[in-house]
């Protein structure tokens, strides 16, 4: 049993606002981070997959109102979207009855399909927080290499095996695409949004082309920017937008994509072990996106990402946006001896980060010249920590 950093963020919502919205990819944790919070609380746990449960909200109203004195936990809702307006009415009602928070927690997979739905019904009483796989400071920096190869499910980076934790995400990926996927739009051919993912994880980290993508597939641009789509509403796949400019400068403005799980883009690429990520062309952009992910895990919130690439060469891998227009820039390079290249100085002398950073494998800080420190990834994981809930 891993403990969440979220969890803490999670009492404290429910405290706050009647409604909290867990979202995440499936077997990331929800379930299990639920009902670890309803174990201190009354409770009641209804799964919308299972039949019976969904059977007893036949009469969502009248069965929902015999327990408003608990926290209602309704997993994977978006099975039962036309419930969102029956949990505004039974909260204005608790309300009123002086019980104005921690009435129900709504775990569901889907971003998209569920902000748009609870955000529409259920506006100014609801919470939305992000559950993502697990992260260096909740595994342990012994784990680094495990986490970094194997992914951050935990069924998979805890597997017996190399080859077992291969097979579940394997698997993961099918469930995915054959059960997971048409349940939230309309039919799209599995093989041809599996080759997609595929296609993503060899790219991983590149610039977005739409219309290169469509073409290698046999598809149009249209479909193909839908099946993106929706990768990024199922949060399995981050765009990184880029820098959005008041320099004056000519900026490539097109996103970058990454697989958001590291142990998927190997999955994907059917790369089993270290030894097999290493020797692959993807390593050091796998690294790259698994380093990114970390960081956005640990940051606050209200931090906006980005990177920078300018026409003429100068590039920054991510820069952290703070609420008081603050800049960190940081570079990230897969070497024991890393070097800053020209492009990451222009960029800096264009943009006048308060920090520069270079994150490396290594184990220590030191600085590099030019304002530049150079960091392992568990120390600014954990500074970015402090500086947030968590």
């Amino acid at each position: 049993m891993f403990t969440r950093r979220l969890a803490s963020f999670l009492h404290d919502s429910l405290a706050e606002v009647p409604a909290v919205a867990l979202l995440g990819p499936r077997q990331v944790g929800k379930t299990t981070l639920a009902l670890e919070v309803a174990r201190q609380r009354p409770s009641l746990y209804l799964d919308l997959e299972s039949e019976r449960d969904r059977a007893k909200l036949d009469q969502a109203e009248l069965y929902l109102a015999d327990h408003l004195d608990k926290l209602v936990i309704l997993d994977e809702v978006h099975r039962a979207p036309g419930l969102f307006m029956v949990l505004r009415g039974l909260i204005d009602q608790a309300r009123r009855a002086g019980k104005p928070s921690g009435h129900y927690l709504l775990l569901g997979s889907a971003s998209l399909d569920l902000l748009k739905q609870s955000g529409e019904s259920l506006a100014g009483r609801i919470s939305y927080l992000e559950l993502g796989p697990l992260d260096l400071l909740e595994v342990g920096a012994a784990q680094s290499d495990a986490l970094w190869i194997r992914g951050g499910f935990p069924d998979s980076l805890q597997a017996s095996s190399a080859a077992r934790s291969l097979r579940w995400r394997q698997d993961f990926i099918r469930t995915y695409l054959e059960r997971d996927v048409p349940q939230f739009g309309p039919r799209i051919a599995a093989q041809s949004l599996r080759l997609l993912w595929t296609m993503l994880a060899h790219q991983q980290g590149g610039m977005l082309n739409t219309t290169q993508l469509a073409r290698n597939l046999g598809l149009d641009v249209k479909t193909v920017g839908s099946y993106i789509n929706l990768l990024a509403d199922l949060l399995l796949v981050r765009r990184l937008l880029s820098w959005p400019s008041k320099l004056g400068k000519r900026l490539v403005k097109t996103p970058k994509l990454y697989v958001r799980d590291s142990g998927l883009v190997h999955a994907l690429l059917d790369l089993k072990d270290k030894e097999t990520v290493l020797s692959h062309p993807v390593v050091g952009a796998s690294w790259e996106g698994y380093c990114i992910e970390n960081l956005l895990a640990c940051a606050p919130a209200q931090v906006q990402p980005y990177f920078y690439r300018s026409s003429a060469g100068a590039e920054v891998d991510l820069l952290l946006q703070w609420p008081s227009g603050e800049l960190w820039a940081i570079e990230i390079k897969r070497s024991l001896s890393p070097k800053l290249e020209r492009g990451f100085h222009e960029a800096c002398a264009d943009l006048k980060p308060a920090r520069k950073i270079l994150i490396y494998p290594g184990l220590e800080s030191f600085p590099m010249g030019q304002d530049v420190k150079a960091l392992p990834l568990e120390q600014l994981c954990k500074e970015l920590q402090t500086m947030g809930y968590s």
